[in-house]
């Protein structure tokens, strides 16, 4: 798999890493066995970098990565994870003596002295801007607990602060075919201050698998069933803000540009791969056939003019009345 440094951490990563959400149950029920087989499939497909969070099912996700870790210690692994979701969203409780016992239950959890790399979990728009935080975030460093640090973020806007910080590593910022707007200013700031991007909910919670219709439902424990409309979390974080029924229609836009022999959402990943300043791409997986069909999109030909301009098109057509203001 073709190989990208990740920003400030320094560190060559695979082009499509991980992510770990759903091994916390935040997407229904998925049992240790088959999270194992997914991140054990994630290992032997080549990929090197897994996303997770304190936060997803509560530890749940860092503990089966851990398992990983200890199973598979040659695997050459870079594990992001993240905190501050945890508790009430204050901007006063980002502060040192919290990452501290964040990190050291992140580090219990995964199994390490020091993490790789630590990001603000979608904090209040105000840490951004607060120098103490990352005053509190250097700390950490020199402490070893955190080889790095970035943050993962809701909003254009933030990204641009948070890459103007001279030590931030990476910005995790959601980024798909529905998600346009961090290529105006974002990625080029990024590539500018040699910040890594990874890139997020990069098949639109499934939007962009092609798998969905009218008629499909979800768990009453899915949050494509509970967030719709935001009642848990910000709902740029389910189907990126785009409406169901909205994102159908432009899905069936898409579908003809999938090359022979490839699935849209390999289509829709390697779109993301295509834009400048992107390390990493980190779509999920709820079994190893999903593993191996993502990875296989950093085999993929890059796109054309033609395809980048006809998703431009689709995007501005139906999907940036409803989101591009917004994020």
């Amino acid at each position: 798999m073709e190989t990208r440094k990740l920003g400030r951490t320094g560190r060559d990563i695979g082009v499509v890493g991980l992510g770990a959400w759903q091994l916390g149950a935040d997407w229904g029920e998925v049992d240790e066995g088959a999270a194992m087989d997914v991140l054990n499939a994630a290992v032997d497909e080549g990929i090197t970098f897994i996303d997770t969070a304190d936060v997803y099912g509560d530890g749940r996700s860092e503990r089966v990565v851990g398992r990983l870790l200890a199973e598979r210690p040659d695997a050459g692994l870079t594990v992001a994870t993240k905190m501050g979701r945890r508790v009430e969203q204050t901007p006063a409780a980002y502060n040192l003596d919290a990452f501290r016992a964040w990190n050291d239950r992140s580090r219990e959890n995964l199994g390490v002295e020091t993490l790789d790399l630590v990001q603000l979990h979608c904090p209040p728009t105000e840490v951004y801007s607060t120098d103490a935080v990352f005053d509190a975030l250097d700390t950490l460093v020199e402490e070893k607990r955190i080889a790095s640090y970035g943050v993962s973020v809701e909003t254009c806007a933030e990204a641009l602060t948070a890459i103007a910080r001279p030590n931030v590593a990476s910005v995790q910022i959601i980024l798909n075919a529905f998600r346009l707007k961090p290529l105006d200013e974002v990625l080029p700031a990024a590539r500018e201050a040699g910040v890594g991007i990874i890139a997020r909910v990069p098949l639109a919670s499934g939007l962009l698998s092609g798998k969905y219709d009218r008629n499909t439902t979800f768990g009453k424990d899915d949050h494509r069933n509970y967030n719709r409309k935001g009642e848990a979390f910000d709902v740029g974080e389910t189907f990126s803000g785009v409406d169901f029924e909205t994102g159908l229609e432009a899905v069936e836009r898409l579908r003809p540009l999938v090359p022979a022999g490839a699935t849209l959402a390999q289509f829709a990943l390697r779109w993301i791969l295509d834009q400048p300043g992107v390390s990493v791409v980190i779509p999920g997986a709820r079994n190893p056939a999903q593993v191996a069909g993502n990875a296989g999109a950093a085999a993929l030909t890059p796109l054309t003019d033609a395809d980048l301009a006809t998703v431009r098109d689709v995007y501005d057509d139906l999907i940036r009345p409803q989101v591009h203001s917004r994020w």
